[in-house]
């Protein structure tokens, strides 16, 4: 990528930063808005309120164009567990079904399924783990049935970088009516997703990975025919068609996902999120995901000869922008990570793994500091 993106980040300035399924730090742009935003507020209170919601308005813009949706089918919520709860508390469950899902989801897509079956007997079908942390396909879509009420999954899975084909999941639950709920946090800002053309039928993630943003923005995605399902459950004073009208008390709600919504939200993370996603869609979609695929295949290449495998998928069709390492004589993940970090190398350590996670920041440079850095003993 660009070095002027690089010059964006100033961890990328400091560190061999390759972290970034967990928390990836915001550019310069993003950082002078917020500070622009708090700087109006402290120095002229609301008298630019109008340029705040102007300023929400045209992230929400952002992010349909660069999910192929409308953008009133988009909601910020506070974060991914926000957006499936609310997904699974809003469902009619009075007539049962079951819902399938993956052993290795993340927890913000697992709980929310958990407390329907723990609290009202719902169902809940989990797909084992492949040793490499993805799951046979088939065998995923055994568990669906004509009682399949939803399905949910990762389209790049946390702890292991596997990929999901989303396309081949939607059909296998629109076949039997079930809706197809999708956790984009690993994959949206690194690599293209078109929701409509996928099959998704609610799609939720955050701010603070991929996109390059402040923590505490969530996005929840409803189809339409999600939306004629799922009834927003919290609900306040901007979920209705016309919120600045305080005094019609029985107005209805918003008729899409913008009744998700439910009031004031953080200004000044707009304003960063803002930035972070014009520099990511000026960037593209496809210019990143191959920038990342070439990351990740030189880090493969130069691992020849060293005591590490690759446990992530590499096949074309699982692998994603995650690999995932285990050293061959059994060093444990977490001690790795330690002396990793120590040496100005930042990756994660997840489900026994070494997680690496580079971004379009990232440049082959920091995969050599990696790969020449990685102990053989410890």
């Amino acid at each position: 990528m660009k070095e002027n993106i690089r010059s964006q980040f100033a961890a990328a300035q400091k560190y061999a930063y390759m972290n970034s399924a967990a928390v990836s730090p915001p550019p310069q742009s993003a950082v002078d808005a917020v500070l622009w935003q708090l700087r109006d507020v402290a120095e002229n209170g609301t008298l630019h309120y109008h340029q705040w919601v102007e300023t929400k308005v045209r992230c929400r813009g952002l992010i349909a164009e660069m999910l192929s949706v409308r953008p009133e089918q988009t909601a910020f919520v506070r974060n991914t567990s926000d957006g499936f709860a609310s997904i699974a508390n809003g469902l009619d469950w009075s007539h049962r079904g079951n819902i399938v899902t993956f052993a290795e989801e993340f927890p913000a897509n697992y709980y929310a399924w958990r407390r329907l079956r723990d609290d009202l007997g719902i169902e809940l079908r989990i797909c084992p783990v492949r040793n490499d942390g993805g799951f046979d396909h088939e065998e995923l879509i055994s568990l669906i049935d004509s009682e399949t009420k939803v399905v949910a999954v990762s389209a790049v899975q946390f702890g292991s970088g596997f990929q999901a084909d989303l396309d081949r999941i939607a059909r296998a639950a629109l076949g039997v009516d079930a809706l197809f709920c999708v956790d984009i946090i690993q994959a949206f800002g690194a690599m293209p997703l078109d929701l409509p053309a996928l099959g998704i039928d609610a799609a939720c993630g955050a701010s603070h990975k991929w996109l390059c943003a402040p923590e505490g923005v969530g996005i929840i995605y409803l189809s339409d025919r999600a939306r004629e399902r799922i009834r927003p459950t919290l609900v306040g004073w901007i979920s209705v068609e016309e919120p600045w009208d305080f005094e019609a008390r029985e107005q209805p709600l918003r008729p899409n996902a913008l009744a998700w919504e439910s009031g004031t939200g953080p200004a000044s993370l707009f304003y960063g999120l803002e930035q972070s996603l014009l520099l990511l869609r000026d960037a593209g979609a496809e210019n990143i995901r191959s920038h990342l695929l070439g990351l990740g295949d030189q880090l493969c290449k130069g691992l020849e000869g060293k005591p590490y495998e690759v446990v992530s998928s590499l096949n074309a069709a699982e692998r994603s922008q995650i690999l995932c390492l285990r050293h061959t004589s059994g060093i444990p993940a977490h001690k790795i990570y330690r002396y990793l970090e120590e040496r100005g190398i930042i990756v994660s350590a997840r489900s026994g793994r070494l997680r690496i996670s580079p971004h379009f920041y990232n440049n082959s440079e920091d995969i050599d500091t990696l790969i020449n850095t990685l102990p053989d003993s410890l």
